[in-house]
């Protein structure tokens, strides 16, 4: 990558993530549906990993966690470390799996979900924080998974149009296709 494509990279990153996180905190966080409301930042975590890597994503991570705990004024640092890993994960399916299939976004946005939502809560229990512990924290949490599991591809296909322009053009990637398209392989040419 050149110095001016990763500038480009770096500026629509940031952007997004800022946008995101007040959008999250502004609007998406006051819409209830079935009960709970939707939680776009480890939507949007995942699919810039995805997109970016494991390095990129795991910065976003810690910066949209870091970001939620100053301006929701919660426990410093726990959505940090747990975006950051969501960040991580998800780049690194991308790193070593090279996902291409339309259902990928989609539980890789259902996993990002439950590790945010699960992590969080047993991070606060640890903690010591006092909250009650029943059956509708697990009511709340499955909720919370299925709503951004129906999200996930809306919200992966808006980030992937977003960055595309950014993001550098992967030759590994385009051989790979070719390849299974038949377009370059040299036994073709029989």
């Amino acid at each position: 990558m050149t110095g001016g494509s990763t500038r480009k990279l770096v500026f629509r990153v940031v952007v997004l993530a800022v946008v995101a996180t007040m959008l999250e905190i502004v609007a998406v966080s006051q819409v209830s549906l079935f009960g709970v409301s939707a939680d776009l930042t480890p939507l949007v975590v995942m699919s810039i990993g995805l997109l970016s890597g494991s390095i990129t994503g795991a910065v976003v991570g810690f910066g949209i966690g870091l970001f939620l705990d100053l301006a929701l004024v919660q426990t410093l640092g726990l959505n940090s470390l747990i975006y950051t890993v969501v960040g991580y994960g998800a780049g690194r399916l991308r790193e070593l799996r090279d996902p291409q299939g339309a259902v990928v976004p989609i539980a890789a946005g259902a996993a990002a979900t439950a590790i945010a939502t699960i992590g969080y809560s047993l991070a606060q229990f640890m903690l010591g924080v006092d909250a009650p512990v029943s059956w509708l924290l697990l009511r709340d949490i499955l909720t919370t998974i299925v709503l951004n599991t129906i999200l996930a591809a809306p919200v992966f296909a808006l980030i992937r149009r977003w960055l595309l322009p950014a993001l550098p053009d992967d030759p590994q990637r385009r051989r790979r296709r070719a390849y299974t398209t038949g377009g370059l392989s040299p036994l073709s040419r029989a």
